[in-house]
């Protein structure tokens, strides 16, 4: 009766459909990997930044971070730091967005110590019809004197999958807060970490630049999409044998000879 699940067309739809449900499999199992990253971070973010804030050379100091690849260590710790912007030396980040629109981050170094590196001060988020590229940016431009600002210590950003290593963009902009890269495009040092503003005293006194906020602390949308693909799984477990069944039935009832397009339209 089920004979005919035996030829090469046939053997050839077992497959795709094999093929197809592993990959189902696999996109469910995913997505609830990124949940649990995401659970991950939250939790990080969590011990971290909701403490009171830290003196960033306390921070450095007693987490021994001395370059780049020990930025995970300190990531979204909440710190705590004073000092003087240097408005001519700021550049941005194209390509951000934020609640959907799109802009650029606004990066300015910040003297806070003599014998320390600047620090590198994402102080926020500008709309794209903000063109401007000249330090300092016009519309948005910082306090002077010293301020205090209270923020999070960010790890470097660095290229990822098939993104193109070269950071400098040109015309004062990078395409991420990747500081060994930026560091060499303009020859300048910095503290391997850089700080994402939540508050500073005095505020830059603009509508027009906004705070950056942190990701937001959710699970996502990764379990609705891991039980949706789970769901589309069991279609096919299901429903591929229903398939075979009916075929099968129509054969025992003297369909012996069905064409084979009307076999593959069965299917």
């Amino acid at each position: 009766m089920y004979s005919f699940v035996w030829r090469p067309r046939w053997i050839l739809s077992h497959l795709l459909v094999l093929g197809l449900i592993a990959s189902m499999v696999w996109l469910s199992m995913w997505q609830i990997r990124r949940m649990h990253e995401k659970q991950d971070l939250n939790a990080l973010i969590v011990s971290r930044a909701d403490t009171e804030p830290r003196e960033l050379a306390d921070v450095l100091e007693s987490e021994n971070v001395r370059s780049t690849t020990d930025g995970e260590r300190v990531e979204y710790q909440a710190t705590t730091v004073s000092g003087t912007y240097i408005p001519d030396e700021e550049f941005t980040i194209p390509n951000r967005t934020l609640d959907g629109a799109p802009g650029r981050w606004v990066i300015t170094p910040l003297e806070w110590s003599e014998d320390q590196p600047r620090l590198l001060v994402l102080r926020g988020f500008i709309p794209q019809v903000i063109d401007d590229d000249e330090p300092p940016i016009d519309s948005v431009e910082p306090p002077a004197g010293v301020v205090t600002i209270r923020g999070w210590l960010r790890a470097a950003e660095v290229p990822e999958g098939i993104q193109s290593t070269k950071a400098d963009l040109g015309d004062n902009r990078f395409a991420r807060v990747d500081i060994d890269r930026i560091e060499k495009a303009i020859d300048a040092e910095f503290v391997p970490t850089f700080l994402q503003l939540d508050t500073q005293e005095p505020d830059t006194e603009t509508p027009l630049l906004t705070p950056f906020p942190l990701p937001e602390r959710s699970d996502g949308p990764h379990f609705s999409y891991a039980v949706q693909w789970a769901i589309f799984t069991l279609i096919a477990l299901i429903g591929y044998p229903l398939v075979l069944r009916k075929v099968a039935r129509s054969k025992a009832r003297g369909d012996d000879d069905v064409p084979a397009d009307d076999e593959t339209a069965a299917t």
